[in-house]
Formats: structure tokens, sequence, C-alpha cells
């Protein structure tokens, strides 16, 4: 006998665009129970709006809360290393993928999923990399800027909310982008005439979309952080612009909210 919270959690859950057996991993439910309250008589939700209602969970749907600080990292994470996908069902899939060299950045963009959006996430594991991923029919309205075609292919525009979100919470945008599409590095250069060498830390920011460097270099213009920017040629790809920030104390500034991946 399971009490009524956990049974409309499973309802909730389902609203939001989650497996039968997403739901059951979660709720520690059998696949059978679930759809028996779903499709049987023994069970139903409190009430009929409540099951009916599926956008009370959506900040943009309707007045639920969101985590801007949270929201503003995912974002940076979404526009390097995301996409949404959708069944034929008209479940939307967000995917962000993650280097396996970093397992602590699969933590961070999971939690910031879930802080964004009350869904469960889950990881598929691909050759050198891992996807996390969360499904509900409302991703769009977080990310508008989803679309057929790669980013760099069409106009990337962040929607007012959006761009305020961005402009309040720059670090978290930044660490995000970074954390996608850039690193920290130790640059080793060769002193003149000598066989030694130095080394200073920089960060690195990389895409072909210039809508998207524009947005990285905007945020930390907004905070006085000091870049320059160079092209990389990759025939016969589309090329690559590179951000760089090297200054010693515009590279601390990056470490106080930035840091090296892990």
């Amino acid at each position: 006998m399971y009490s009524r919270d956990v049974v409309d959690e499973t309802f909730r859950l389902k609203a939001l665009g989650l497996t039968d057996k997403a739901i059951s991993t979660q709720c520690g439910v059998s696949v059978q129970a679930i759809r028996h309250w779903r499709y049987g008589n023994r069970r139903a939700p409190a009430t009929e709006a409540r099951r009916q209602n599926r956008t009370v969970y959506c900040p943009r749907c309707h007045d639920a809360r969101l985590d801007n600080k949270a929201y503003a990292y995912l974002l940076g994470l979404y526009l390097g290393d995301g996409h949404i996908t959708t069944s034929r069902r008209g479940v939307y899939v967000l995917w962000v993928f993650c280097d396996n060299k970093y397992p602590g950045l699969m933590d961070l963009c999971a939690s910031a999923m879930e802080a964004v959006f009350p869904v469960g996430t889950f990881r598929v594991s691909r050759n050198g990399c891992t996807s996390v991923k969360a499904a509900s029919k409302h991703w769009p309205c977080l990310f508008p800027q989803h679309g057929k075609g790669h980013k760099h292919s069409r106009p990337i525009v962040l929607a007012s909310w959006q761009q305020k979100v961005v402009d309040d919470h720059p670090e978290p945008f930044i660490r995000g982008l970074v954390h996608s599409d850039g690193c920290r590095i130790l640059n080793r250069i060769r002193k003149k005439g000598r066989n030694e060498y130095y080394e200073y830390p920089r960060y690195h920011f990389s895409n072909t979309s210039s809508d998207i460097v524009h947005l990285f270099t905007t945020a930390l213009d907004r905070l006085n952080i000091p870049w320059k920017s160079h092209t990389r040629v990759r025939p016969p790809f589309q090329d690559q612009t590179i951000i760089s920030v090297s200054k010693k104390a515009a590279v601390a500034r990056m470490d106080a909210f930035v840091g090296p991946k892990y």
C-alpha cells in the first residue's frame, strides 16, 4: 500500500514527460503499479484539475519560481554543448554532453537541471563522453533558442527575460560556457635565447557561433574582465573564434567563480 503522496508524485512526474521506468526508479514503485494507477480504477490523482494542468511546474507557462543562478549556469551549458530533441509523444529531452574526464561537471549539470525544473536526470555513456539529460514538455519554454540545425547556422538571440537573468548573474553564465566549450590551461613560453620556460594560467573559450561568442564576451565586459580573440581556421569545418583571458588579475577574477574543470 502506497501513500497518496507517492501516487500523486507519479502523476506529477508523468505530466513532466518522464517514462514509466524512470518514474519507477525515482519513486521506488513498480511499473505495473504506476500503470494501474493511471489506467485502472484503484486510485486516481488528488484532483482532475491537478492531473490536467501540466503547466504549473513551468516558470514560463505559470508562476513557478525560476532559480536564476542555476538557470544562468544551465543556459551556458546548453549554448555550449547542449541540444533539445523531441519524441513522438511531443516530450522534449534536454541533452548536455560532458567529457568523461570531468565527472564533477556531470554532477553540476544534473544539479542545475533539477534546480531549474523539477525533473529526474539520467546519464547515457558514450564513447569518451556522457550525456546528462532530462525530459519535459516545457524545455522549449526555458530555451527558446531551440531549433533545427546547428547553433552556428542560425541566429542565437536571448529573449528579454533571459537577457535579464544573464545581466543579473553573469558569473554562473560564464562558468557554464567555460565548463562546456572552454578550459583553464597553463601556457608554457620559452624564454628568448634561453633553454628555460615560464608558465602562466589562462582561460580559453571557443565556439563557431558568433552570437554565442558575443554573449560570452558581453558577460566578460559586464564584469570588467579583459579578453582577446583570434580565429582558428578549421577546413573543411566552420572556423572557430577563440576568446582568451590571460592577464593575471583577470585570471584571478575568473578563478573566483569558474576554476579548473574536475
